[in-house]
Parts: C-alpha cells; sequence; structure tokens
C-alpha cells in the first residue's frame, strides 16, 4: 500500500480531514457521554412506586436499545480514533483492499472509511453470498435429518 507522509498530502486536504475526523470524534463523545447519563437517570421508573410485569419488561427493552446505542457510538469513537491514527501515519485515506485512494466524497460521508467504493461493494457482495450459502447448507441439512 502507498503511504503518504504530511508533507507529500495537500496540505489542505489534510487539514480538512483532520478538522472532519475530530468533529466527529467531539460529537460521537458527547453523545456516549449524554447516552450515559440518560442510562444512569432512567431508573425513575423503580422510585416512583409499584411497577407491573409489563412496565418493567418495557423498561428492560428500552435499558437493552440505549445500551445497543452506546455500544454502537463507542464502536464509531473507535473507528474515528482508529482513522486519526492512520491520518497521522500516513495511510488514511487508501484503500485496505487495492491500496487506491478513496474519493474525498467518501471520506467526507464516512471519514473512518478503510475502502474504496468499489472495494466495500465486492466486500458487501461476497458477505451477500457467503450468507446464501451458509443459508442453503442449513437447509439443505435439515433435508438429510428429516431422511433418516
Amino acid at each position: 500500500m502507498a503511504k503518504l507522509d504530511r508533507t507529500e498530502m495537500n496540505n489542505d486536504r489534510y487539514t480538512e480531514l483532520k478538522r472532519i475526523l475530530e468533529e466527529r470524534r467531539r460529537e460521537m463523545v458527547s453523545e456516549v457521554k449524554e447516552k450515559i447519563r440518560d442510562a444512569r437517570s432512567g431508573d425513575s421508573t423503580m422510585t416512583h412506586g409499584v411497577v407491573d410485569a409489563g412496565e418493567t419488561s418495557e423498561a428492560d427493552i428500552q435499558d437493552d436499545i440505549e445500551f445497543a446505542l452506546i455500544q454502537m457510538k463507542a464502536e464509531t469513537l473507535s473507528k474515528i480514533d482508529e482513522a486519526l491514527a492512520r491520518l497521522d501515519d500516513g495511510t488514511y485515506g487508501y484503500c485496505f483492499e487495492c491500496g487506491e485512494e478513496i474519493s474525498q466524497q467518501r471520506l467526507r460521508a464516512l471519514p473512518f472509511a478503510v475502502r474504496c467504493k468499489d472495494c466495500e461493494e465486492a466486500r458487501e457482495v461476497a458477505e451477500r453470498r457467503e450468507r446464501m450459502l451458509a443459508q442453503r447448507r442449513g437447509a439443505a441439512s435439515l433435508f438429510f435429518d428429516m431422511s433418516s
């Protein structure tokens, strides 16, 4: 994979990409903190008196959703941190698969992208194909089990 140091990279491009990543990072940190704060203060149902099984179940589902959102945002934050490290390392903006430069437009939309559009689409097609084959194998095994 081609490596590009900051002096070779267009300074405007580097500055813009770093700004985008840091801005997205600040947003994610703020959102994660807010979700954690909301989750901690969300125990108010239990403190306001008797709750029935339906209310408890609904509260549990809501807690699970909040936890999943926090986890997703934390994973996004981790990807942004990795992208910032690649930016400083000089490998940011290059596809992990083909080594070609990832388009500026794609990096603006998804600043932690590790593949160019074509390689990402090829990976998604391969994953779908693999899932379909796995489903077929699973369905075929049901028929083998029934025939014995």
